[in-house]
């Protein structure tokens, strides 16, 4: 795995380099709470836990004691228990399905679609999020299937700044954001604009 800048903290973008599965679950967090702290979260999880983490060290701990560890302070996502409860959820996909080995979703794969079908079979991964953990793959990973830009779409687009696979330092996570916000705002605006055509 190359040196990741996800979460702008060099302790904690090394547990995601260094780890797969710590990848994986920042990728997981990574809704309804900052980017940055989302991916520095997985470092957090491991010194509190005392030890690197595992798919199967994590389906098998105590769930209220893992929900705890997320709690925090600092909380580890905004929603603690759910989230620790659908982190526990993935590691016990991936035990049941692909021998605890994260990284056997990708390595395992035929092409791009094959990859991001892998990842859609996991709790807490809709079709979004595994074209956007596709993207990081292939963009910052060295990933690279046949395919995979086209299964990331929009995600994969050279030099597009729509999501965490398209932050390396402070001024692209700057710029991803901008996006996002400008995204939001013009949801809201559409449905606001929706809502006054139907009176």
């Amino acid at each position: 795995m190359p040196d990741l800048t996800l979460a702008q903290d060099p302790e904690a973008d090394a547990v995601l380099s260094d780890n797969p599965l710590a990848l994986l679950i920042g990728m997981l967090l990574d809704q309804q709470f900052p980017m940055e702290r989302a991916f520095a979260s997985p470092a957090l999880l491991t010194e509190r836990l005392g030890a690197p983490l595992t798919a199967a060290g994590l389906a098998e701990h105590d769930t209220e004691a893992l929900v705890a560890a997320f709690t925090g302070p600092p909380a580890l996502h905004r929603y603690p228990r759910s989230m620790a409860e659908r982190v526990q959820a993935l590691c016990r996909a991936l035990v049941a399905d692909w021998g605890g080995e994260a990284e056997r979703l990708w390595a395992d794969a035929a092409d791009g679609r094959e990859v991001l079908a892998n990842l859609q079979s996991l709790p807490g991964f809709g079709r979004q999020k595994a074209q956007i953990f596709t993207a990081l793959l292939g963009k910052q990973c060295g990933v690279r299937p046949e395919g995979w830009r086209e299964a990331a779409g929009a995600y994969g687009e050279d030099g597009s700044r729509r999501s965490i696979a398209d932050v390396v330092d402070p001024v692209t996570l700057g710029e991803v954001r901008e996006f996002k916000q400008a995204q939001k705002k013009a949801a809201k605006a559409a449905k606001a604009a929706k809502a006054e055509a139907s009176t």
